[in-house]
């Protein structure tokens, strides 16, 4: 059992792993977006965060230490002067993993890693309740409070109607 054994091991040692993910900081930090396996960026995910995190606070210890970890100082600089004022507003979050399908080799699950823009996933600061099929669940109805859950069934003929004006 693995009971309190943090973090994942990918299958390799712990010199390899510590290589292959400076290698998946510094193409992603360089490249903006990269393929990897979903397991990989499940564990890339945190350390990519913690940099962006070093940049966001700017100063000569946290550079030193973005240095210490990514493979090249041509993309610390990058991530330190560009990428820093992209994410100044954000509270975390700045990394989004797609699902893309298998690999046909070995049926890996593989995924797009991608650095988020400036202007996506910042709300307009109002929160809208959505119901089970994404329609806006009004709070009270005649004096009872709304059940979101609840699906309301429609017959094909009232749809019909509806669509057509």
């Amino acid at each position: 059992m693995r009971h309190r054994k943090a973090g994942k091991k990918l299958g390799r040692d712990s010199s390899h792993r510590k290589a292959v993910l400076r290698n998946l900081v510094t193409a992603l930090f360089r490249h903006e977006e990269i393929s990897t396996t979903y397991a990989k960026a499940r564990v890339l995910r945190p350390i990519a965060e913690k940099m962006i995190t070093l940049a966001k606070r700017g100063n000569l210890h946290a550079r030193r230490q973005a240095l210490s970890y990514i493979m090249d100082k041509s993309v610390t600089h990058k991530l330190f002067d560009q990428m820093k004022d992209r994410f100044s507003d954000r509270q975390g979050g700045y990394i989004r993993i797609l699902n893309t399908g298998h690999r046909t080799g070995d049926n890996a699950p593989l995924v797009i890693v991608q650095l988020l823009l400036t202007h996506e996933g910042i709300s307009s600061g109002k929160a809208v309740k959505r119901g089970v099929r994404g329609g806006k669940v009004p709070t009270k109805v005649s004096g009872k409070k709304a059940n979101p859950k609840r699906r309301i069934r429609v017959s094909e003929d009232k749809q019909v109607k509806a669509e057509k004006p």
